[in-house]
């Protein structure tokens, strides 16, 4: 019904705060709820779209769009000022066993050109219009609520929009939606957000695009004994005689109404309603960690307390800029599809990257929540005060969180050497997706970005890991603080960071062969690296760009012709480090020259985002040298000299025995980073291989390289009976039991079959060293049956430590047994035994074994509909199940159905649509490389491990 000239008591507040001078209301859209679920994104009855002004259905959006209405993009001729919403969600079902929200909102907004048309993003919500004078409906397709006026609005008037409406409390985690978990053998459930990128049109109609930066006033109504949050403080309980206006339900709630925010965008919002408590302390009681009531008693949140404060100072120090809010939450909820998620003043986290248990937990998982929650709060400034125009650049967000988080996990945990990890946990990882022809540049027109599936396949390694290692070029000197202060509570563009970088360059001593911008265009705008060649003989360089497999065809040009500038960085023997500029496709520098006995590495520490290949002669001298006295080079290089090889060789670059002899060394290495880097190329052969006849011979190989590295650990922790001190040996110390355990060396299985029995034998102590869970478990349930499997399973089910859930999920699908596994990818679909958030993860645990890869592929090729429908198809997640999936694939049957599941899946392939394509291309590398390398490897691997040590 209408709504004429309506202001409620809350919003008359809110209108003298924001002191709007010329509010008209346009529109009261009232509350229809349609019981069947599908109803939720059906156009209203009794409205009709001018296009089709006899049907009750919205018209589909034609491939060119010539409406404004079929557009991806908000027209803009308005924009919001502030939202005054009022949300009601329902924390049992209705009588059709449906969980729903009510809400109603206010929106105020300034006509900044003459216009006719008030188009609003709503998705997945009941509204319909009123009798009156204006048409409206919804627009399916591009997720629209459209008014058509009978008269325009006045450029530089301000407006009030009014929506009553019901939702879906679903469990899609998308929007706002439910998670449920149990205590005490009572199941409870929380109303929760995940907004980013298009989802706050879900909870609310709203301008959802990041560059409508408005104030929120948020008030949620919510059972008695819950609580309830938002992303600023609350004013507190209250009741206010203007809802009965809109909620008629008889006996009111509690009713929580918060602060107004500061000013941001819709994707930044959250909102809780849940039975969970906090833990704080004196020293600042507005940083409080939430989670499950049993959570905190147990003291979860301790560490992530203990450690928000400093890395809060060490931002403020970093960006010389206070924390822009008064209060910092941050909660575990039980079911969260992204890690976590930077709301502003709420944070929401997966319990895994917020809870800490010292006694169950590992060193990994406390690594996890340190770099986690570095991560978010790094955005509290960049990306929450100052945030990105449009999604083309959220590489600016994301990229740069992601390399400043280990800077502040690095300033609370000094002894983590975490700088070193940046290498291995983030570079060398997108390196391997960059270098496919598939990949994508960093920063994409904003007109190529348009879809909510296009905007999510952003949310990749690349977005996440790549440029901002480079920006060494200016040896750390961000100077953001004059940056944020300009654009404080403001969008920005990536030339605007430039401008910035540029002015801090001039004011210092450092001396660049070109400007921020010039420099760094050519990392940002086209998309992968360069492997430069040395020829340490004549001193010449030179660049190209490097693709895994040379025969694929790069579809996307590039202005800069795929050249880049390249900061060398070298040592020779016994030398110091030198630094020269790569600036065209090649060049000479005689101090690259090098005497008969003498080695060279470049990309000291791996510095620079590029690979290096080098003459046959330098190669042989650095083998020579990993052979005698590995620790004359450094330990970074070391991993650097393995990863480069087996890419090389991938490229065709150098040849594949060469890149296998990178590994002998191993035999004397003691270091996590070489360990780790090798085990991941090691693993690309156990991929292509472990169903042939070069398996056998592989197994041995590795077999002798490791057993020095368990006997190590087995006298380092005296007879494993000792937790190592240095934190990269606790993780190779796994490295050590599960490689052994895999290849079979003498006490291994032995040892982790015996622990696992000690465990089932008496199931409530755990005596498994937390470090060592997952590789024990793992074995064990390899090594075993269905005992072991449902005893795992059982453990898994009743534990209430989030990480302790993790590792057995992962080690559930290590069973050799096919029943088993095709029992357990059932259990994905039923999100009673596996949650949502960790379906998709499953499958690709269970897709790692070979036993399962086969299994895990026909199951998501006949669920595929269900996976995608009821799954979060359009998420980010269904890009690593597809990739992870395929990843064994190498032969043309196998080539064959990726095409033929890409024909029969061509509608409905969302944000994995990119994966699809890289897996297609990453299919028929392989194809060509096991052509290629399958008998010389063969030949290598026998007569390696028939050799002495």
């Amino acid at each position: 019904m209408g709504k004429g000239l309506f202001i409620s008591k809350a919003v008359a507040v809110t209108c003298v705060v924001a002191a709007i001078s010329a509010v008209a209301t346009i529109i009261g859209l009232s509350v229809v709820y349609a019981k069947e679920k599908t109803k939720n994104e059906v156009t209203p009855p009794n409205t009709a779209s001018p296009t089709s002004p006899t049907s009750p259905t919205s018209p589909t959006t034609p491939s060119t769009p010539k409406e404004p209405w079929q557009r991806y993009r908000l027209p803009d001729s308005l924009v919001p000022v502030w939202y005054n919403v009022t949300l009601w969600p329902r924390l049992e079902p209705n009588a059709d066993g449906m969980y729903i929200f009510k809400g109603h909102s206010i929106v105020v907004f300034k006509c900044v050109k003459e216009t006719d048309l008030i188009i609003i993003h709503s998705n997945k919500l009941n509204l319909t219009s009123f009798e009156g004078h204006q048409a409206s409906w919804l627009e399916i397709p591009t997720q629209y609520l459209v008014v058509q006026l009978n008269s325009p609005l006045k450029a530089g008037s301000t407006y009030t929009l009014f929506t009553e409406f019901v939702g879906e409390l679903a469990d899609d985690l998308g929007g706002f939606y439910r998670s449920e978990y149990k205590e005490d053998g009572v199941i409870k459930v929380v109303a929760t957000t995940q907004m980013q990128p298009t989802d706050a049109r879900k909870a609310f109609p709203c301008f959802d695009e990041p560059a409508m930066k408005a104030v929120f006033y948020m008030t949620l109504i919510h059972p008695h004994g819950t609580v309830a949050l938002s992303n600023a403080m609350n004013y507190g309980k209250f009741f206010s005689q203007c809802l009965v206006q809109y909620f008629t339900c008889g006996m009111f709630p509690s009713n929580t109404r918060f602060e107004p925010t500061e000013i941001m965008s819709t994707y930044l919002l959250a909102f809780v309603v849940c039975d969970f408590t906090f833990t704080t302390n004196t020293t600042n009681p507005h940083i409080r960690i939430w989670a499950r009531r049993k959570a905190i008693e147990e003291g979860q949140g301790n560490y992530a307390l203990e450690k928000t404060g400093p890395i809060l100072t060490f931002f403020e120090n970093y960006y010389k800029s206070p924390y822009p809010l008064n209060k910092s939450d941050q909660i575990a909820l039980p079911d969260f599809s992204a890690g976590a998620m930077e709301n502003w003043g709420l944070i929401t986290y997966r319990e895994t990257a917020l809870l800490y248990n010292p006694g169950v937990s590992s060193n990994g998982d406390k690594e996890w929540v340190a770099t986690v929650i570095s991560h978010e709060l790094a955005h509290m400034w960049f990306g929450n005060l100052v945030t990105t125009r449009w999604w083309n650049d959220l590489w600016l967000n994301e990229g740069f969180a992601t390399y400043v988080s280990y800077l502040g996990a690095n300033y609370v945990e000094p002894t983590w050497n975490m700088k070193d990890l940046i290498v291995l946990n983030e570079i060398i990882g997108v390196m391997a997706v960059d270098a496919l022809a598939s990949s994508h540049p960093l920063s994409s027109k904003e007109e190529d970005i348009l879809k909510p599936e296009d905007i999510s396949a952003l949310f990749d390694s690349i977005t996440y890991s790549k440029v901002w290692y480079n920006l060494g070029i200016t040896n750390g000197l961000f100077c953001l603080q004059t940056y944020l202060e300009e654009f404080k509570y403001k969008n920005t563009v990536y030339t605007d960071l430039w401008r910035h970088l540029q002015v801090a360059v001039d004011e210092s001593s450092i001396m660049l062969q070109h400007s921020v911008e010039t420099i760094m265009n050519r990392w940002i705008l086209q998309m992968g690296f360069p492997v430069v060649t040395i020829n340490t003989k004549t001193g010449r360089i030179t660049q190209n760009h490097f693709l895994l497999d040379p025969d694929s065809v790069v579809d996307t040009p590039s202005v800069y012709n795929y050249e880049w500038f390249v900061p060398i960085t070298w040592i020779k023997t016994g030398g110091v480090e030198q630094q020269y500029w790569l600036l065209n496709k090649e060049a000479t520098n005689t101090n690259m020259t090098l005497g008969a006995n003498d080695w060279l590495v470049a990309n000291v520490d791996m510095k620079g985002f590029y690979r290096v290949n080098y003459d046959p002669e330098n190669w042989v001298r650095l083998l020579t040298k990993l052979s005698s006295k590995h620790q004359d080079i450094p330990v970074i290089n070391r991993a650097q000299i393995i990863d480069d090889a087996f890419n090389l060789a991938r490229a065709k670059l150098v040849d594949t025995t060469l890149a296998l002899k990178t590994t002998k060394f191993l035999s004397k290495e003691v270091e996590y980073i070489p360990w780790e880097t090798a085990s991941r190329n090691l693993n690309y052969f156990f991929l292509m291989f472990d169903r042939s006849e070069v398996y056998g011979p592989m197994q041995a190989y590795l077999k002798k390289q490791v057993t020095p590295l368990f006997n190590y650990f087995k006298e380092l922790t005296v007879n494993w009976t000792k937790i190592p001190e240095k934190h990269t040996d606790q993780y190779n110390q796994v490295n050590a039991i599960s490689k052994a355990c895999s290849t079979g060396v003498e006490g291994c299985e032995e040892l982790t079959t015996g622990w696992f029995r000690e465990w089932m034998n008496n199931p409530a102590k755990n005596n498994i060293s937390a470090n060592l869970k997952y590789a024990v478990y793992c074995s064990a349930i390899a090594a075993g049956g269905v005992d072991e499997w449902d005893f795992a399973w059982s453990m898994y089910k009743n534990t209430t430590i989030a990480s302790e859930a993790d590792k057995l999920m992962s080690a559930l699908s290590c069973t050799k047994q096919p029943w088993l596994l095709n029992r357990y990818l059932e259990y994905c679909l039923d999100p009673k035994k596996i949650r949502k958030q960790d379906a998709t993860s499953t499958i690709v645990s269970i897709a790692r074994n070979s036993i399962g890869q086969p299994l895990a592929w026909d199951f998501v090729r006949a669920k595929w509909d269900h996976l995608f429908n009821d799954y979060g198809g359009g998420s980010i997640s269904f890009g690593g199940l597809i990739n992870g999936v395929t990843q064994r694939f190498s032969s043309e049957f196998e080539y064959k159905q990726l095409l033929q599941f890409k024909e029969d899946n061509a509608g409905q392939l969302g944000s994995a649509a990119p994966s699809l394509e890289q897996a297609l291309e990453r299919t028929k590398a392989n194809m060509n490389w096991v052509a290629k390398n399958k008998d010389q490897v063969l030949k290598w691997f026998q007569s390696e491990a028939s050799s002495p040590v």
